[in-house]
């Protein structure tokens, strides 16, 4: 073979490897998985019955909060409380019982909890205005683990990349009439997005850095990119979890100063 049929070839290798690895080269063309067979995958790869029916779940690791512009505020220790509901009608309800809270050099500086009826913050319960609108902002990613119950659909989307890695694009509609985008990584099944609509905007949270803990059957995201409108409001990074456990009621309360 001549010098120049070899040059040739090598530069037809590297410009398809290239265009492989350009995550704005153009997806191949879709699979026959509908999205309903997509989140089942998804279920399964993030440790099935345990992930989508964990009862009750615990995060610990440490956060970091933007306040509208470069100002930032760290939390050196933020953890999460989940109580979950056994069934789930409106993906961006309130339901079950949650508390998250973030302290600063062992002190508590934020504090938004919800005990199954009354929000509060760190100075005690908010009004039901508040309420509503707090957790509308928030409350959404939990609904990828009811899209196969009954009265849930499941719509399969146009491919996308996620930081570079070619993901499915699936929305979720939830009996309530609400709509929840989500991606889900084509390697792995790994669910890597969430978008939907809130009162402060097109909210999207971006994960990555999965862990698993031995001996449980539980994907975790280790690291967790939220955005509003398209600007970043808080990253954090989950260090531990544990699910299953049993929390005293009055962890969800919050006396008033």
């Amino acid at each position: 073979m001549s010098l120049l049929r070899l040059i040739a070839l090598a530069f037809v290798w590297f410009a398809g490897s290239a265009a492989l690895a350009d995550p704005d080269a153009p997806l191949t063309e879709p699979d026959a998985l509908t999205g309903a067979e997509i989140v089942a995958r998804a279920h399964e790869a993030a440790g099935g019955e345990s992930w989508t029916r964990p009862g009750s779940l615990h995060l610990t690791g440490h956060a970091v909060f933007w306040r509208g512009g470069p100002e930032l505020v760290r939390y050196d220790r933020y953890q999460m409380w989940r109580v979950f509901d056994a069934g789930k009608q409106d993906a961006h309800a309130a339901d079950g019982r949650v508390r998250i809270q973030g302290d600063i050099d062992g002190e508590t500086v934020f504090l938004i909890s919800f005990d199954g009826e009354t929000t509060y913050d760190i100075n005690g319960p908010l009004s039901e205005a508040a309420d509503s609108d707090r957790w509308s902002s928030n409350f959404g990613f939990g609904v990828i683990r009811h899209a196969l119950d009954e009265d849930y659909s499941v719509d399969r989307l146009g491919d996308d990349y996620v930081d570079g890695a070619p993901a499915y694009s699936v929305r979720v509609n939830d009996p309530a009439g609400g709509a929840t985008l989500f991606r889900i990584r084509q390697s792995d099944f790994a669910v890597v997005y969430v978008g939907f609509d809130t009162p402060r905007g097109w909210h999207e949270r971006k994960y990555s850095e999965f862990y698993r803990v031995e001996g449980v059957d539980w994907l975790q995201a280790g690291r967790v990119r939220l955005f509003y409108d398209g600007v970043k409001a808080n990253e954090i990074q989950w260090t531990d979890f544990t699910i299953g456990d049993t929390y005293p009621e009055n962890l969800f309360v919050v006396e008033a100063r």
